[in-house]
């Protein structure tokens, strides 16, 4: 019995054998199968319209800004507003002492009669000395001397009105009012004040249009050509969006293009009109401009991570249905963003190669995943504790 075991076992050792290098090779082989297939991470490329865009950095600035001055010396009596006030053209702002300039039209005033009545009593005398001189009744220089008063009362009674008018103005000028709509700023002088007349060191108040308003920026010359084209077409569009809220306002009229652009930049200034009815945008401040020139209809868009640079110019890695990818030359038309418009070698709804394609060759099996969020799970190996 022991014989007839031991020969059993003799001949199931080779058995086992070639099952265990069986397994091995099977086991071997579906390592292979999966290694083939390498990950990557991939898009789809899209058709859509683009619109042609060019970015810049504004300034908000209002269309119309007005430093109020007094145009007569005096003392402010009364002030009709509150800094920050909202107020529309021709609404009092500030009130002079009007006294003075009562006074001083009074005055005047007073002078004008006199003068006019010296002026009725030379026409007068001037009629009836004419006669005298018909009956020779008179010497020619009587006569030649009541007819130059008449005259010259007659110019004083025109000096005499227009100090009047004039004396008027200036009590006018007593009562300051706004010449634009607008926000008043911080207020200088106060009740009280001594102002001097166009002071150039001292202003009372500062009125800033805000609706509707202006927004400046610069773009380069390169650009010039395409901005005055979609100008002339009526395609032009600017949006701009607030750098620290996000704020965004769209549909803004481009009114201005520099007549010359700087020599030592390149760069030319525009300014854009937005209504500004909320006051959203602030005099001051920046913001980022997009100047919309034109729509690139039907474009293929791909992530620029897809685009690799060769020596036979710009290559995408293609995912196609069975799994292998195929490498293709494309044409790339420009830059958006974090994509570009591809002019050739992509058509829309195709499967290109974000990530991964250091490892890829033509033909190779790749496999679809989350690069990133792979790298991210994969566990941190363990290293050995140092002996003590």
């Amino acid at each position: 019995m022991k014989q007839k075991n031991s020969r059993r076992l003799l001949f199931a050792l080779p058995a086992l054998a070639l099952a265990a290098l069986t397994g091995c090779t099977r086991s071997a082989d579906t390592k292979v199968a999966a290694a083939a297939a390498i990950p990557v991470q991939v898009a789809v490329a899209l058709q859509q319209d683009v619109p042609r865009v060019i970015e810049s950095i504004g300034n908000v600035q209002s269309l119309r800004t007005v430093s109020i001055k007094s145009q007569v010396d005096g003392i402010i009596a009364e002030i009709h507003f509150h800094e920050g006030d909202d107020v529309k053209a021709g609404d009092p702002l500030v009130t002079l002492d009007r006294r003075p300039f009562e006074n001083s039209l009074r005055i005047a005033r007073a002078d004008l009669v006199n003068a006019r009545a010296e002026a009725a009593q030379a026409a007068v005398d001037a009629e009836r000395y004419t006669h005298l001189d018909q009956k020779d009744a008179i010497s020619k220089e009587q006569l030649n001397q009541i007819l130059t008063k008449a005259e010259t009362t007659k110019a004083q009674v025109l000096a005499k009105e227009a100090a009047v008018a004039n004396a008027e103005l200036l009590f006018g000028y007593t009562e300051i009012r706004a010449p634009i709509a607008g926000r008043t700023g911080q207020l200088i002088l106060h009740e009280g004040a001594l102002v001097k007349a166009n002071d150039s060191g001292f202003s009372i108040v500062t009125i800033n249009q805000l609706a509707p308003i202006a927004v400046a920026y610069s773009v380069p010359e390169s650009s010039l050509d395409e901005i005055r084209a979609a100008t002339a077409a009526q395609r032009v569009d600017v949006g701009v969006t607030e750098r620290t809220s996000g704020l965004r306002r769209d549909h803004g009229q481009l009114q201005f293009v520099d007549n010359t652009v700087d020599a030592s930049t390149g760069m030319i200034t525009l300014k854009a009109v937005f209504p500004n009815e909320d006051n959203a945008l602030w005099p001051g401040r920046f913001i980022n401009v997009r100047t919309q020139v034109g729509i690139d209809r039907a474009a293929i868009v791909v992530p620029a991570t897809a685009v690799q640079t060769s020596q036979s110019g710009s290559t995408i890695y293609v995912l196609k249905s069975d799994q292998t990818v195929e490498l293709r030359n494309v044409k790339i038309a420009r830059n958006v963003g974090d994509n570009v418009l591809v002019a050739e070698g992509i058509k829309g709804g195709e499967t290109v190669v974000t990530d991964g394609q250091l490892r890829l060759l033509p033909g190779a099996r790749a496999e679809p995943k989350n690069l990133a969020a792979a790298a991210a799970m994969t566990p941190a190996v363990p290293t050995a504790d140092k002996k003590t």
